[in-house]
């Protein structure tokens, strides 16, 4: 009987961890770059003629107060007014929270970061049509709703 010589052993795995390596490299430096890049968004929706404001008005911290997002439903439209601003106008401390994860496209994660201090503004660039039911997570009964849309000319 023979023995199986070791060199065959020892170029078959240096020819998987090169095969292997060179996978890895194509998939860093080809697949991922542009599975993460941002879409294409006309400068017309990321500047819009206006910035949509929403009102955090004072006592929206009261269950009792009918109003607290001032307008409480919101139509939008992309390249008109889909740069939205909400400024807290309360006394208290509120959050913009999608009812549900949303994520823009282009603008990443929508809702504000940790709470929306009084005074304070939070601001957001929509891209896309979507409709987006929100609400101030400390506050529940404050609720809004987002629809955003394509122009309609």
């Amino acid at each position: 009987m023979s023995a199986v010589s070791s060199h065959a052993y020892g170029i078959g795995i240096i020819t998987v961890i090169v095969g292997l390596s060179a996978g890895l490299v194509f998939y860093q430096y080809f697949y991922i770059p542009e599975s993460l890049a941002k879409p294409q968004v006309s400068e017309e929706i990321l500047e819009p003629e206006e910035i949509k404001v929403i009102d955090i008005i004072p006592g929206s911290a009261d269950p009792n107060q009918q109003d607290n997002f001032v307008p409480k439903l919101v139509n939008i439209q992309l390249g008109i007014d889909n740069h939205v601003k909400w400024t807290n106008s309360d006394q208290t401390p509120h959050t913009v929270t999608p009812d549900h994860k949303y994520e823009d496209e282009y603008s990443g994660m929508f809702g504000s970061e940790g709470v929306v201090m009084p005074g304070e503004t939070y601001e957001f660039v929509f891209t896309e049509p979507a409709e987006i039911p929100y609400h101030c997570d400390p506050h529940p009964w404050m609720t809004g709703t987002l629809e955003i849309t394509k122009q309609r000319f």
